[in-house]
C-alpha cells in the first residue's frame, strides 16, 4: 500500500524529524507524574499475569455518568514507555465526566507484535467486565495501531469495541519492515501484513476518527487518509482529523484541556459507542 519511493527511515523516524523530543518526553513523564497526585484513581490493576500487565483507572471528580470507558493506549513504536506517561493524557476526558483507563502492556523484543496486541485485547475485556461498560479505544502512534486492531478483531467477542480515535496511528506496517524501527520488532514482510489492521476484515459498523498532525511525515498523513477510506467503505463511520501546526509529539497534546478538539471527539464517540 506504501509507495516505494519513499524513504521510509526518514519518514518513519520521528525523534530524528523532531530533534526536541526529548523535551516533550521530559514534559509528559513530569505532567504525567503530577496528574497521578491529584487525580481520583486505581493505580496498578492488574488485567493480566505478566509484569506489565497492568492498567490505572482514573475517575471524574465528580463523579461519572455511567458512560463508555476511554482506553488510552501509549505509544513508543511498541518497544518504548509505559502507563506512567501517559497519566495526564487523561485529564481532559476526567473533566468532562469520563472514566479514563491506561494499561501498560509487555515491550518488544521481549513481546512478540502479535502477543502485545493479545495483551490490550485482553487489558480491553477486563476494563468492559470490571466495569460493565462499553470503550472508546484510543492511542498515540503504536497505540493508535493497537486501539485500531481492538475495533477490527475479527473473532467474535463478547464485548465489541465500536468506536476508535486512532492519534497519528500505524495501521499498514510494511513500511516498517526496513527501518531501523524494526530491530526490536523482527517482524518479517508477512507478519507485517497480518499484523497491519488495514489487511484485515473491517468492522461492520462502528465509529472511527483517525487523528494525526499537521506537521507530521507525508506517510503518516497517509496512514490515517488510507484507513478513513477503507473502513468507510465498509459501513463505518469515519473522519479524519487534522491538527493544525502539530507533530508527532505535540500531537497529544490536547487531550489535557477539556474544550480541545480531541476531547469532544471522544465525547462524540462515546454516544456511538
Amino acid at each position: 500500500m506504501a509507495s516505494g519511493s519513499l524513504d521510509f527511515e526518514t519518514e518513519y523516524n520521528n525523534r530524528a524529524r523532531v530533534p526536541d523530543h526529548p523535551v516533550h518526553i521530559a514534559g509528559w513523564q513530569r505532567d504525567a507524574a503530577a496528574y497521578r497526585e491529584t487525580a481520583r484513581s486505581e493505580l496498578d490493576l492488574a488485567y493480566g499475569p505478566g509484569e506489565r500487565h497492568r492498567l490505572d483507572l482514573f475517575h471524574p471528580q465528580g463523579g461519572d455518568a455511567g458512560g463508555p470507558v476511554v482506553l488510552f493506549i501509549h505509544g513508543g513504536y511498541w518497544q518504548a514507555f509505559d502507563k506512567s506517561s501517559s497519566s495526564h493524557l487523561a485529564r481532559g476526558a476526567n473533566m468532562r465526566g469520563l472514566t479514563v483507563a491506561v494499561p501498560s502492556y509487555t515491550l518488544a523484543p521481549a513481546a512478540t507484535l502479535a502477543e502485545i496486541i493479545a495483551e490490550i485485547e485482553e487489558a480491553a475485556d477486563f476494563i468492559m467486565h470490571r466495569t460493565g461498560r462499553s470503550i472508546v479505544a484510543t492511542g498515540h502512534s503504536a497505540g493508535g495501531h493497537l486501539a485500531a486492531c481492538l475495533m477490527a478483531r475479527s473473532a467474535p467477542t463478547q464485548h465489541p469495541v465500536r468506536a476508535a480515535m486512532p492519534i497519528s496511528g500505524l495501521f499498514d506496517l510494511s513500511p516498517l519492515v526496513g527501518t531501523s524501527i524494526n530491530k526490536a520488532l523482527g517482524l518479517t514482510i508477512e507478519e507485517a501484513h497480518r499484523l497491519s489492521p488495514l489487511e484485515w476484515a473491517p468492522p461492520s459498523g462502528g465509529s472511527l476518527v483517525a487523528v494525526v498532525g499537521g506537521a507530521e511525515s507525508s506517510e503518516f498523513l497517509r496512514q490515517s487518509r488510507v484507513i478513513v477510506g477503507e473502513w468507510g467503505k465498509t459501513g463505518v463511520t469515519t473522519r479524519y482529523h487534522e491538527v493544525p501546526g502539530a507533530h508527532h509529539f505535540d500531537v497529544i497534546a490536547g487531550l489535557t484541556y477539556p474544550a480541545d478538539p480531541l476531547v469532544e471527539i471522544l465525547v462524540e464517540l462515546t454516544a456511538k459507542a
